[in-house]
């Protein structure tokens, strides 16, 4: 395990000291936590962004019925009066 030093401004140590209160925890656990949940959605993400570039790159883009079945299937058309 590694120790090092992030600063924060007082504001988000103040939130920080009271999530960690309340949930009986340590300040060092809770920023920890915060740490160890941000590179993990970050780490994600650009793996979906690197998977996406990868598809574009073999010409595996949605054709314009891909895009129409999607919006019909979320997208309610306007009622009519």
């Amino acid at each position: 395990m590694t120790a090092f030093t992030v600063r924060v401004s007082d504001e988000t140590a103040s939130k920080l000291e009271q999530i960690a209160e309340k949930l009986d925890r340590s300040r060092s656990y809770m920023a920890a936590q915060a740490i160890e949940d941000y590179v993990a959605r970050e780490e994600w993400q650009l793996a979906e962004i690197e998977a996406g570039l990868a598809e574009a790159d073999r010409g595996k883009f949605a054709d314009e019925e891909d895009v129409a079945k999607v919006v019909r299937k979320y997208v309610r058309p306007a009622r009519q009066s």
